[in-house]
């Protein structure tokens, strides 16, 4: 086996080692709890790692990028992370831009009315650290968060990266060479035959061309940000509700859009049904109609966050079983690298089959809302003949 072929895997090995070794450096951490007697703040520390905290705190959205944590000073770990920029507004205090790194990370209290309030804020500020990330003020006034987040970053990355990709195999293009393509430009000219001919002909017919470019840009915008969600570190961005379900939202206005009256005259008066049956029969139909969004969304979501959920999973069994005995830890490392070396090139057929089916769905959708009534007009003149 050459070198160039070697070396992807072992980018994926180490980069499992890597990942398996900052999930392990999070054993040891202390956990502080809160608790609230006679007004003052008392802390708990709980020694163990928490399967649940840590697998939902590397799928979930975040106003820093963690990288790796570190030993630190009386047993705490100090936490390596890059701090991204926090821009909120505030009725009465207008707009504020800072680092996240501003924010010192602490505990917190309850006042006498009952309200959470945090030990350590910045600028009447601080961060509320649950399922969600929300960051919050002190006073429990209104925040409306502007922040580029992971996600947000890691999109502004994708969107880069794609465009970037595109524009150097257009180039090529540009100078009017007519040899054969080769190398990157064979394969991004492979797969825009791909989509072209397997997903936008079939479906949307003679009039593929005007949504080639929308097809396209779905594609590789959702196979990209799926394949920067598997490097170790990456953020989970498609596996993100609010993301897909922007994306399906896009898809969706383009079907309410481009519909047209043979279309709308099927979902709101279907032809050759019995008067009373419509009332039945129209408003599962509207209802079918904003289904399909749904199932776009829930569908992209569900996939690729499962897929994380699974391989961060696998890896936290090396802990649970270490907790057990030190030994079975130690022998069950080999059992859970191997499976997580398995589930990531899984996912790497799962990025591009979700791409896929993402894009087809959507050509399906929209094929529906041009097709044109000639097909029914033809079989209603044959029967009158």
């Amino acid at each position: 086996m050459s070198f160039k072929r070697l070396f992807p895997l072992l980018i994926l090995v180490f980069g499992l080692f890597g990942f398996t070794f900052s999930t392990f450096a999070q054993e040891g951490e202390n956990a502080e709890n809160t608790q609230v007697e006679g007004g003052e703040a008392a802390h708990e520390e709980k020694k163990g790692i928490n399967i649940t905290e840590l697998v939902f705190g590397h799928v979930s959205d975040s106003h820093e990028w963690h990288l790796f944590s570190l030993e630190g000073e009386h047993g705490h770990e100090k936490e390596i992370a890059l701090p991204l920029p926090v821009i909120v507004y505030r009725p009465g205090k207008g707009l504020s831009v800072f680092s996240y790194g501003k924010f010192h990370h602490g505990g917190w209290y309850l006042d006498s009315a009952g309200n959470k309030i945090s030990e350590t804020s910045f600028d009447g500020l601080y961060v509320e650290k649950n399922m969600k990330e929300k960051i919050k003020a002190d006073d429990g006034s209104p925040v409306y968060d502007l922040s580029i987040t992971k996600n947000v970053l890691s999109m502004i990355f994708s969107v880069i990266i794609i465009l970037w990709l595109m524009t150097s195999a257009a180039k090529k293009y540009k100078k009017g060479v007519i040899a054969a393509p080769k190398g990157f430009q064979n394969f991004i000219e492979v797969v825009i035959f791909f989509i072209r001919d397997e997903v936008a002909k079939p479906n949307l017919g003679k009039k593929h061309g005007k949504y080639m470019p929308m097809l396209l840009t779905v594609f590789f915008f959702i196979w990209v940000n799926n394949l920067l969600g598997l490097l170790p570190g990456g953020a989970n961005f498609t596996g993100n509700i609010a993301v897909t379900l922007c994306l399906s939202l896009v898809s969706f206005i383009v079907l309410l859009v481009r519909a047209n009256s043979h279309f709308w005259g099927h979902l709101l008066n279907p032809p050759g049904v019995p008067t009373g049956i419509k009332f039945l029969l129209v408003p599962i139909e509207i209802i079918s109609l904003f289904i399909k969004p749904v199932a776009l969304t829930i569908r992209l979501f569900a996939n690729m966050l499962a897929g994380h959920i699974v391989i961060l999973c696998v890896v936290s069994m090396i802990f649970i079983f270490s907790a057990m005995s030190k030994f079975a830890g130690i022998g069950f490392v080999p059992v859970s690298l191997a499976f997580s070396v398995f589930m990531f090139m899984l996912e790497l057929l799962v990025a591009a089959i979700q791409a896929f089916i993402f894009t087809n769905l959507t050509a399906v959708f929209i094929g529906q809302a041009i097709e044109e009534g000639h097909h029914d007009e033809a079989h209603g003149e044959a029967i009158h003949l």
